[in-house]
Formats: C-alpha cells, sequence, structure tokens
C-alpha cells in the first residue's frame, strides 16, 4: 500500500461508525475492485507499473434515495437493477486505466485532455452506451437463462402440462447452463486473474465484518467464501425459480387448463424480477444466520460454487481490495491514488475526483 501522507486523514464518510454494525459489498473488476459502503464507492485498480487508481464517489441506490422502495421483495427487484448498473460503470472505468496500459504498451499513451463542450458530448454518449450495455446483459442473461431452459423443456421433454416436473427439469437445464458457463470461463487466464480479486474482495468485506485489522497481514488469513457472494445469489435465483414457477404453473393450469410455450414465456418472464427479489431475502436471512445449522444448509450451494468463481488472491490484490474499501469508509484519502506520469512529458490525469 503506498505510504500515508504525514498529515492525518480526516475520514470523509459521515456514515461509518466503528462501534455500529454496517454492510459492506464489493465487486472485482479488471485488475482491481469495487468496494461499497453507505454512501459512497471506490474502485481500485492496478496498473501494470503498480500504481494504484482509485475512483471515489458519492452513491446511494434507489431504495436510498426513496425509502418507500425500501420493501421485502421489492427492493430486491430494484437492488438487481442498481447493481447492475453500478457494475457496468465501475467495469468501465477499469477497462479504461486497462486500455492506458495497452497504449503505452504501444507508445500511444496520451494526455487526457478535453476541448470544449466535449465534456457534455462524452457524457451523454457514455450514458447511452450504459444504457444499451444494461439492455444487451439483461436480455442476454434472460434469453440464456429463461427462455432456453423453457424451450428447451418443451421441445425436448413431453411434460408441459406439468408444473412441478417440467419446473424441476428447467430448473436443472439453468444450474447446468449456470456450472458450465462458469467453468468455461474460468479456464480463461483474464478471468482467472478477475476470480482472485474476487476472493480479495470477500476476504477484505469478511476482516471488516469482524473488526480485524484492514491490512493484507491480517485480512489474508479469512476465507474467501462468502454467504453474500453474487455467485450465490444466481444459484438461490435457480432454485427460488424451481418453486415460484411451479406454483405459478399449477394456478395457469387450474385457469386455463392447458400450458404452451407462449403461455410460459408471457408469465413466467415478467415474473422473474420476483423471483429475484424473493432471492433476495432469502440469502440476505440465510447470511445473517449463517452460523446456525439451518443456515448453513441454505448457503452450502452458494458456497461450493465460490470454489469456481473466486481464487486465492496475493497479498498485492488483498492491498488493492482494501484501498478501495478504506475509501469507501473514508478511512484513507483517495486523492493519493491518481494517475502518474510515466515520463516527464506526461502529466498526471486525476481520477479520484467525485463522478
Amino acid at each position: 500500500m503506498q505510504e500515508k501522507e504525514k498529515q492525518e486523514w480526516i475520514p470523509t464518510n459521515p456514515d461509518y461508525d466503528p462501534n455500529k454494525p454496517m454492510q459492506v459489498g464489493g465487486q472485482a473488476v479488471i485488475e482491481g475492485v469495487m468496494m461499497r459502503a453507505p454512501g459512497f464507492v471506490a474502485t481500485a485498480v492496478r496498473r501494470a507499473n503498480g500504481q494504484v487508481i482509485v475512483q471515489h464517489q458519492q452513491y446511494k441506490s434507489f431504495t436510498e434515495k426513496y425509502t418507500w422502495l425500501n420493501v421485502p421483495v421489492l427492493r430486491g427487484a430494484i437492488g438487481l437493477i442498481d447493481m447492475m448498473i453500478l457494475g457496468i460503470k465501475t467495469l468501465n472505468f477499469s477497462a479504461e486505466i486497462a486500455m492506458l496500459d495497452v497504449e503505452a504498451e504501444r507508445g500511444k499513451e496520451k494526455n487526457n485532455v478535453k476541448g470544449n463542450g466535449s465534456e457534455k458530448t462524452t457524457k451523454s454518449q457514455s450514458n447511452l452506451a450504459l444504457v444499451g450495455t444494461l439492455i444487451f446483459a439483461l436480455t442476454l442473461g434472460i434469453g440464456i437463462f429463461f427462455i432456453v431452459p423453457l424451450y428447451l423443456t418443451t421441445k425436448v421433454f413431453a411434460i408441459e402440462q406439468t408444473a412441478v416436473t417440467f419446473n424441476l427439469t428447467a430448473g436443472a437445464i439453468r444450474i447446468t447452463i449456470l456450472l458450465l458457463y462458469l467453468a468455461g470461463i474460468s479456464l480463461m487466464k483474464d478471468v482467472k486473474q478477475l476470480f482472485r480479486y474476487h476472493g480479495a474482495e470477500h476476504k477484505s468485506v469478511f476482516a471488516f465484518e469482524l473488526k480485524a485489522l484492514l491490512v493484507p497481514d491480517s485480512v489474508k488469513t479469512y476465507s474467501r467464501f462468502h454467504p453474500r457472494c453474487g455467485t450465490s445469489f444466481l444459484l438461490i435465483v435457480a432454485f427460488v425459480a424451481i418453486l415460484s414457477f411451479s406454483l405459478l404453473d399449477a394456478l395457469l393450469l387450474k385457469l386455463l387448463g392447458t400450458l404452451t410455450l407462449p403461455v410460459r414465456l408471457l408469465t413466467h418472464v415478467p415474473f422473474i424480477p420476483i423471483v429475484g427479489g424473493i432471492a433476495y431475502e432469502i440469502i440476505k436471512f440465510s447470511a445473517k444466520h449463517s452460523t446456525t445449522w439451518w443456515g448453513r444448509i441454505i448457503i452450502a450451494p452458494g458456497l461450493l460454487l465460490q470454489k469456481i468463481t473466486t481464487k486465492e488472491p496475493d497479498t498485492k490484490q488483498i492491498e488493492v481490495a482494501l484501498i478501495a474499501l478504506r475509501c469507501a469508509l473514508g478511512l484513507e484519502d483517495p486523492s493519493k491514488y491518481v494517475l502518474q506520469p510515466v515520463s516527464d512529458s506526461v502529466n498526471a490525469i486525476p481520477l479520484a475526483s467525485k463522478v
């Protein structure tokens, strides 16, 4: 971790109180980690030359801005969209930093010069690209993990007029697709690195929750498997979908007498946000009771899945995760972590300003 400035850093997150419980979370990005604490988000990325760059911003979710949305099930459905937007933004930031290293290797790294009126245009284009990426990601996810299992179950098996059997089969296909997808991408070199940062994020969150010292030597002793992980959430969604869609289909069979693929698509797809909201409540509840025998049973499949999606991080990766966490909590000055010049002709580009 870079040396601290001699003057004492005054915490900047008014919501942080070490004597009160606080939930933090994060996400692995390209060569870095995003950490979110109430009111603030910080993303720390390590460049190829070892420099750590931080993007620090104030942030409030939809449910924090509009408290009337913070009700069970609804808050989970809204939170999914909220985290997708934040996740895509932070991934884009880490990708921009990665491209600086690519440009540096080609001898084309340039100053970040803003022309007159270009900032507004660039921001507008960025927002448009974000919306497009979000729509594409949602469409692809729904298509692969929901529509494809329904189609295969209908066309391959003659069980479309049953509720439980049909959805058990579709659920098995859905889980199989998820496992094959994760196992496949885990073989890629860049994804393995991403999964190491994922492990560093989990270890750091665990250390914070257990009030340990937020230093690499202490944090590395904690588990990389966390019950509130996003991949665990995906698995819980798959199991909740089996039960929820079985009940929905049973009701539809009573009302309509028969079920077809178009009917299932028209009823199941709009029901996905509710499934996500229920899954959110389950994972939140199980995480609070993860030390009980029944809580351990609920979180066990998700922890097993994390054997694929997390890898043991090294000290430098833990260091990056801790920088992000400490900056999000207001325990460290993010303005220390700006892009440094690689030569006398290249000026530093501040990337730690609020967005």
